[in-house]
């Protein structure tokens, strides 16, 4: 709680320093307007209208999370996009996106690659949800603008900036049920060119389980007490600060800086009762990058970054055990990456644009748990040419050769075609991709003890790189108050790294015990199988999405996205359903928005529905749900130098909850606790 009343003394504090400085101008603050026709920059690698793009791109813009209520990112993908589920845990939210998990996701902030994964799951709680303009998602393969992991698509995170002389400073509270609590402090500068950008963001939640009670091992009726979380609670905090100079029109130069840190919070190992730990998960990042862009004229540009992302995490015990006391660390995982881009944006016609581009990335891995300490580097260079065939007609021709040290050379092309009569677009994309296996998957060396049950894993150094190719036909109808759109895709992998458990025997239980010196006779008995990385033949993602997003009266908007995916893995003689894959999901959102002078009322209805998700081997499905929520915001322009925007609403209205007992059967795919209220305020002052 001290860091809860440090963030409003910093606000107040501020607050004051801005009321000194306050000029006559208008806020304007409960104004607000839908736009249906933002610009992008993901899809082409350039600025463009939405509607202009030849691949279709979504766009999650900052006005619609706040009204829908949503403070994480991981809200903010899965209650707008049906396309992309969450599993939280403690070793990081399991992302997929169109059937696809993390490891085939890269996400970009201001389109540089954020690093440090757990388990291959990137830790997005590093990601500073307070400064995000917009999101855009990019749906299936994208390598040859971005490179390695872009299979299943790119998310690109838009961060915030002012670019006109004014002093605002800010802070955003919101608190519902189970210990939630998310709060963000920022004070924004900029004047005569000059930008300062400094925030502060705080997010915590509570462990919870939604059954008291599990079934004993190996037994389909006999119970016992359990404290094991379905949900795993933590604190997170993250500090950025981010400089701007502009000195003419033609030069723009930035750095910046973040650090994040988490630690899990976890009932603690008891003696009366199973489903504690003698330890808890604590993760640490840093990043840091610099960059400019010399614009020549408008349609001719030249940028240039640096990045470098540090991030680990490990075990802090705060139960006393053979070999660790109380507060002790044991890292489990570092790793390093560098990267430096290098794009030219060329109008060399009238109706065309040309990219030019080379990356060099370098990543470092050191897992004392899985005895690696690698490296490996990776040079690429890219072009695309972006052209006006005839009258609406445009076509984009992309390639990037990419080199990398353990799987050499590469070539992944792209093409689309995009014919535009009037408000209809009609769009064709081919793109390859390409994702070199990570560090982990080939040097893995794993053991742990997991609730008395030994857990291994092994890396393959045998591995090949995953390429894929991808196929989509797009409709669309926009205009300034109705879209509609209509996508069909095919997304094949060849050579897919999965991880394949290969039963014990008598042979092999010796093998592991000589492997693991650490590992008791005990463990050794009970283990049944263990986990090896290796290429399966082939995956195969196919599914169909619709979107509509309609004004239709003032003030009132509604928006209704579904998707149909279906995901399999071939190996051998067998398809297999994809790990927690889902066939149907959709999500709803309908929004009312009205101004009585300084006063203005927010309602939005959101909801997301969706089938059962599937699992393999021994676990069974999950049920589907539909989950509604209810949020509303009351802005006030209390003054021309200050904003207030208190806001109340009710998480789950219907009380969905899957209350299904833990067993070594049952995963799950809805984690809500139930029905929450939750409350928050915004309060902004501004010159």
């Amino acid at each position: 709680m001290r860091i809860k009343y440090f963030s409003f003394l910093v606000v107040l504090l501020s607050g004051s320093t801005a009321f000194s400085q306050i000029h006559k101008t208008d806020s304007n603050a409960v104004r607000r307007s839908y736009n249906l026709n933002p610009v992008v920059v993901t899809g082409s690698g350039h600025h463009q209208r939405l509607k202009s793009t030849a691949t279709p791109v979504r766009v999650l813009s900052s006005q619609e999370m706040r009204e829908q209520g949503i403070t994480t990112f991981d809200g903010a993908l899965t209650r707008m996009m049906p396309q992309a589920s969450m599993a939280p845990s403690s070793m990081g939210s399991f992302l997929r996106l169109n059937g696809l998990g993390n490891k085939y996701i890269l996400i970009l902030i201001n389109g540089q690659k954020l690093s440090g994964d757990i388990s291959n799951n990137v830790d997005l709680n590093r990601i500073n949800m307070s400064r995000v303009k917009r999101i855009e998602v990019l749906d299936g393969a994208a390598s040859s603008l971005y490179g390695s992991d872009a299979i299943a698509g790119v998310i690109n995170i838009i961060t915030d900036q002012p670019t006109q002389d004014m002093m605002s400073v800010s802070s955003d509270t919101r608190v519902s049920g189970h210990g939630v609590l998310t709060e963000s402090v920022g004070l924004d500068i900029f004047k005569n060119g000059f930008g300062s950008y400094t925030s502060f963001m705080h997010d915590r939640a509570d462990s919870y389980r939604n059954n008291d009670l599990e079934l004993v091992k190996g037994s389909d009726t006999e119970t016992q007490a359990s404290i094991a979380p379905l949900f795993t609670g933590y604190r997170s905090d993250i500090i950025g600060q981010k400089f701007t100079y502009t000195p003419n029109k033609h030069l723009a130069l930035n750095a910046g800086i973040d650090y994040s840190y988490k630690i899990t919070d976890r009932p603690e190992t008891r003696s009366d009762i199973t489903g504690g730990t003698d330890y808890e998960m604590r993760y640490k990042g840093l990043r840091w990058n610099v960059g400019g862009i010399y614009k020549f004229t408008a349609k001719n540009s030249i940028q240039a970054d640096f990045v470098v992302d540090r991030f680990r995490y490990g075990k802090e015990y705060d139960v006393a055990t053979k070999t660790n006391a109380i507060g002790d660390y044991v890292q489990s995982k570092k790793q390093r990456m560098m990267e430096g881009q290098l794009k030219a944006i060329l109008g060399l016609t009238a109706h065309s644009t040309t990219i030019f581009g080379a990356d060099w990335r370098k990543e470092y891995l050191n897992a004392t748990s899985g005895n690696i300490d690698s490296h490996v580097y990776s040079l690429a260079a890219y072009a695309q040419h972006e052209m006006t065939l005839l009258k609406n007609l445009t076509a984009t021709l992309g390639l990037r050769l990419t080199h990398h040290e353990t799987f050499d050379q590469h070539l992944t092309p792209k093409a689309t075609l995009m014919y535009a009569p009037g408000n209809f677009r009609f769009r064709a994309t081919y793109s390859a991709g390409f994702r070199a296996p990570g560090l982990d998957e080939l040097y893995y060396h794993y053991f742990s003890v997991n609730r008395g049950k030994a857990q291994i894993s092994f890396g393959n150094q045998d591995l090949k790189p995953e390429k894929s190719n991808y196929f989509a036909l797009n409709a669309e109808y926009r205009t300034q108050a109705l879209a509609v759109s209509v996508t069909g895709y095919l997304n094949r992998i060849n050579d897919m790294v999965v991880k394949q458990n290969v039963d014990v025997d008598d042979a092999s239980r010796q093998m592991l015990m000589t492997e693991f010196p650490e590992m008791t006779q005990d463990q050794a008995d009970k283990m049944v199988s263990y986990a090896l990385y290796q290429n399966s033949d082939k995956g195969d993602v196919k599914g169909v999405q619709m979107n509509v997003s309609a004004n239709l009266f003032s003030g009132f908007n509604l928006s209704v996205n579904y998707v149909y995916t279906y995901t399999r893995t071939h190996s051998g003689e067998v398809w297999t359903v994809l790990e927690r894959s889902m066939r149907h999901a959709a999500t709803v959102a309908a929004n009312y928005h009205h101004a009585w002078g300084k006063y203005a009322l927010t309602v939005n209805l959101n909801g997301r529905l969706q089938s059962k998700t599937y699992y393999t081997g021994s676990y069974e499905d999950a049920p589907g749900f539909g989950l509604w929520n209810l949020h509303t915001t009351h802005a006030f322009d209390v003054a021309k130098w200050a904003y207030l925007e208190p806001s109340i609403g009710v998480d789950n209205i219907f009380d969905k909850v899957d209350r299904r007992l833990d067993s070594s059967t049952r995963k799950y795919a809805l984690y809500t606790p139930g029905r929450m209220l939750v409350v928050g305020l915004k309060v902004k002052f501004k010159n």
